[in-house]
């Protein structure tokens, strides 16, 4: 009886364990993920990258390293830096993609445990493949192609297969490309013990960091759909910057179209919203900048601390529902001016300013402002005489200064 009772309580105890590790890991009290990656290369972007998923948090923690104009490693299964840090001293000394990766398996007693990827600065790859990892339920191995190659274990039989196909016969971007892998290897079976975090990284060489990419998806029931939202984000941004400089350039019909897609890229990012409602001012339409402040207002109560800035639609009924002007402070009113010279609306910056700086005379920064928009209006003496006035109230206002600097030069 007491050994039926202490069979039947391990056993419940592992059925417990499992949804948070994979039977590996319990069994070799190790920290083995059953995990599937891509690794790859676009020689025209000069851009590396890596997408990978797991069954386990964090997984972008320790499985991607990406050094633009080098390499990439991706390191799963019982995962081990030394790959990459060891693999990245290899390439810099001019040896290849395997004798990087080799260099420490040589060194290593478990690498049987281990699966690592590789790419080099030319797109050559190498995997392996750790000899313990066929004991393992499901299938473990890896694949090459031109540039890329894919890797995982504990998956799906079709699932290497079938991410193959899809990053050779997608076009776009790399990052796009990478991910409609990963999606393809989950839709074909991903990993058998399921799935809880995701990470997209690719870097190119000498590009800013904004437009670096570092997704990650750390806990998750959904990581797949996060990760794909994130990336939207990312181009929806953007787009949406773009949007705003084509209106501002005039080209409407640009505009347009680049602000229906963004906006759809965009949704749920809440942060955004004054972006998209400054977008439709500028196309003239208030009624759908004023839905979009109102949707931003439903999703983040505490976004209402940006309604100040659209004062430029004070004559709209609706918003002056949605506003106490009496509770403005000066900082709500300089959010105002300052929407209103984005949009190049100078004249109202100017009155509006104006009618400020009765109420707050000593205010540097409204003063500064109202440089600013004579300044877009063409009259430099008059926006000299407010910057100089500017600085007088405040010497450290470095805006007043970098203006003040333009109308110099």
């Amino acid at each position: 009886m007491h050994k039926k009772l202490t069979t039947f309580t391990i056993a419940l105890l592992l059925f417990k364990l499992s949804f948070a590790q994979n039977l590996p890991s319990l069994l070799l009290n190790k920290n083995i993920n059953s995990t599937f990656s891509i690794t790859a290369y676009d020689e025209a972007a000069q851009e590396w990258g890596i997408a990978v998923a797991t069954n386990n948090i964090y997984v972008g923690n320790s499985t991607i390293y990406i050094e633009p104009g080098l390499g990439a490693f991706s390191v799963i299964a019982e995962t081990n830096p030394d790959y990459a840090i060891n693999g990245f001293k290899q390439l810099k000394a001019g040896k290849t993609i395997e004798q990087a990766i080799n260099y420490t398996r040589e060194k290593d007693d478990e690498f049987d445990t281990r699966q690592v990827a590789g790419i080099d600065a030319k797109g050559n790859v190498y995997a392996f493949t750790g000899p313990a990892l066929k004991n393992w339920k499901g299938y473990s191995s890896h694949l090459f192609g031109k540039n890329f190659v894919v890797v995982g274990n504990q998956l799906g039989d079709s699932v290497l297969v079938k991410m193959a196909y899809i990053f050779e016969h997608t076009a776009g971007r790399l990052s796009e490309r990478l991910l409609k892998s990963l999606l393809a290897g989950q839709a074909a079976g991903g990993q058998l013990s399921g799935k809880q975090s995701a990470a997209l990284v690719v870097k190119r060489t000498n590009n800013e960091w904004f437009n670096q990419i570092d997704l990650r998806v750390d806990n998750s029931k959904t990581p797949f759909d996060d990760l794909q939202k994130l990336l939207n984000y990312h181009y929806g941004r953007i787009k949406v910057n773009q949007t705003i400089n084509a209106l501002k350039a005039g080209n409407i019909k640009r505009g347009e179209a680049l602000l229906h897609d963004a906006e759809i890229m965009v949704d749920g990012w809440n942060g955004m919203y004054a972006r998209i409602a400054e977008a439709y001012i500028l196309l003239g339409d208030d009624k759908k900048a004023i839905a979009i402040i109102k949707k931003a207002l439903a999703e983040n109560n505490q976004w209402k601390e940006n309604l100040s800035a659209f004062y430029c639609l004070a004559k709209d009924p609706e918003y002056q529902q949605l506003i106490d002007e009496t509770t403005f402070t000066v900082k709500d009113w300089d959010d105002a001016i300052q929407l209103m010279l984005q949009i190049n609306h100078a004249k109202d910056a100017i009155d509006l300013a104006g009618k400020t700086l009765k109420k707050y005379p000593e205010s540097s920064f409204t003063r500064c402002l109202l440089g600013e928009a004579w300044q877009q209006q063409g009259n430099k003496s008059d926006a000299r005489r407010n910057l100089e006035t500017a600085l007088k109230l405040d010497p450290n206002n470095v805006e007043a200064k970098r203006e003040l600097g333009k109308l110099n030069m």
